[in-house]
C-alpha cells in the first residue's frame, strides 16, 4: 500500500502504523523515502489509554462501517473493496460539504 501511495502522492513524507506492523512499515517506508513511525503504547501505563494517531484510523473505520457493504467482507477481489471504500468516502465528504445527515442501514 505504501508503494501505491508513494507513486500517486510523492509529497507524502510520514506514515504511521500500529505496533504490530512496525517492522514492515518502517522498512518499507525507508525504501520509499518516507519516514515510518510505529505508534506504541507506554509499557508503564495500565488499562485503556488513547494512543496518538491511533484514533484517526479507528474513527475512519467507524465511518466506513456506516456503509453496509463494508461492514462485512463480501467481496472476493481486493479491488472491489477498494472501490467501495472510495465510494463510501466520496459519500461521506459530499454529505459533509452539503450539510446532510448520514443515513445508516442500522437505523432503517
Amino acid at each position: 500500500m505504501l508503494t501505491q501511495v508513494a507513486a500517486t502522492h510523492p509529497t507524502v513524507t510520514k506514515a504511521w502504523a500500529g505496533s504490530a506492523y512496525r517492522t514492515k512499515v518502517i522498512e518499507g517506508a525507508a525504501k520509499l523515502g518516507i519516514d515510518g513511525e510505529a505508534v506504541r503504547r507506554d509499557p508503564a501505563t495500565r488499562g485503556f489509554t488513547a494512543l496518538p494517531r491511533r484514533w484517526v484510523v479507528e474513527r475512519t473505520l467507524g465511518w466506513l462501517m456506516f456503509h453496509r457493504r463494508l461492514a462485512r467482507d463480501y467481496d472476493a477481489l481486493p479491488a472491489r473493496s477498494e472501490a467501495m471504500i472510495h465510494l463510501a468516502m466520496i459519500d461521506l465528504m459530499s454529505r459533509r460539504l452539503t450539510g446532510e445527515n448520514t443515513t445508516t442501514w442500522r437505523g432503517a
